[in-house]
């Protein structure tokens, strides 16, 4: 009592839920993992006038951003939710921004400049939910980060065995049963879904088993034998940084890694084709035995970045050019300078 205004009623994850109007909800991190503070602003209703936790008006041509996570998933050797927290913490010096989850990216969508949709987890897990933001975003225009016109994930994996078909540098991917016999011959085989993700629905087959398997929405790779697993992280056709895992036993263990040219130019060779102008694209390939370099995936949706592998200065430069690239997309400049990371000890 004692002239306090009663708490507002909490929401999910803690956060403090206002509606009809809008709201500044400053609550601790609700994941508990990264220390500091959340802050993070939303639209409902009418627009009004506004001042952040500094007592600061909040400019009405700040480019205001939907950022869509999933913090409470959980995913093997990942950290969904510290990623999220610290990059929409970055993000918002230049945006207003707000945080929500991708089963209710659809209700908020309409009051935003820009959807940027980050870990949001495999879209199997809320497949309806998904593909009614996809079709109401298409409809509506709305500006998406990333863009919806991928070609690869971001529409499942049909595009591995075109690519293969095509000539291009991918695991030999076939769809079909009369294919088969353009895999080459090992010891064991891979079929995995077409809209699969996290290696949801995996399976390894051995080579008598193959006809009998069922083709509907299956496709069937050979069990590579490679030395590592390499990731090259762009935003929009800008290479940024790749990691490596040199233990293919702990594939999201991973490290720094510098790339040669002939490495840069395959991994371009994808995000030319592919139709995206805006986002992040992660290009995951295998080093065969003989040295070359093969596709294993080619991630356009919501690609896990494990920036905590990244050196700050390359942490930097990767945080402004997605900053730029989101005020690209939303036709307008960014409000100010990128702040740098803050250096430890």
């Amino acid at each position: 009592m004692g002239g306090e205004a009663p708490e507002p009623p909490y929401g999910v994850l803690g956060f403090r839920v206002v509606v009809r109007r809008p709201l500044l909800a400053r609550e601790r991190d609700p994941i508990g993992a990264t220390p500091g503070v959340l802050d993070f602003f939303a639209w409902v209703g009418e627009t009004a006038a506004m001042t952040d936790h500094d007592g600061e008006s909040l400019s009405p041509h700040r480019i205001r951003v939907l950022y869509v996570t999933d913090l409470a998933y959980q995913a093997r050797g990942r950290r969904y939710g510290d990623e999220d927290v610290f990059l929409s913490d970055r993000l918002r010096s230049d945006f207003d921004i707000a945080l929500c989850h991708p089963k209710d990216a659809v209700v908020f969508m309409d009051s935003f400049d820009v959807v940027v949709v980050r870990n949001s987890g495999p879209v199997i897990h809320y497949q309806g939910h998904h593909d009614e933001f996809r079709s109401r975003a298409l409809q509506a225009g709305i500006r998406v980060f990333n863009e919806l016109t991928g070609k690869a994930d971001m529409i499942g994996k049909q595009y591995l065995p075109d690519l293969y078909r095509a000539g291009y540098p991918v695991i030999p991917t076939v769809e079909r049963l009369q294919d088969l016999d353009q895999l080459p011959p090992v010891v064991q085989y891979v079929a995995k879904p077409k809209y699969g993700a996290d290696s949801v629905g995996l399976q390894f087959v051995e080579p008598d088993q193959l006809r009998g398997l069922s083709f509907e929405e299956l496709l069937v790779q050979p069990r590579v034998d490679f030395d590592y697993e390499v990731s090259f992280y762009f935003v929009d056709r800008t290479f940024e940084y790749a990691l490596y895992a040199p233990h293919a036993e702990q594939r999201w263990l991973l490290e720094p890694y510098e790339p040669t040219q002939a490495d840069l130019s395959f991994a371009q060779r994808f995000i030319d084709w592919n139709d995206i102008e805006h986002g992040i694209q992660r290009v995951d390939a295998c080093r065969t035995r003989d040295g070359g370099l093969l596709l294993v995936e080619l991630e356009d949706l919501n690609p896990y970045l494990s920036l905590e592998r990244v050196a700050p200065p390359v942490l930097d430069a990767f945080v402004r050019d997605m900053t730029s690239s989101i005020a690209a997309l939303a036709g307008k400049s960014p409000a100010s300078g990128p702040r740098s990371m803050p250096q430890s000890g």
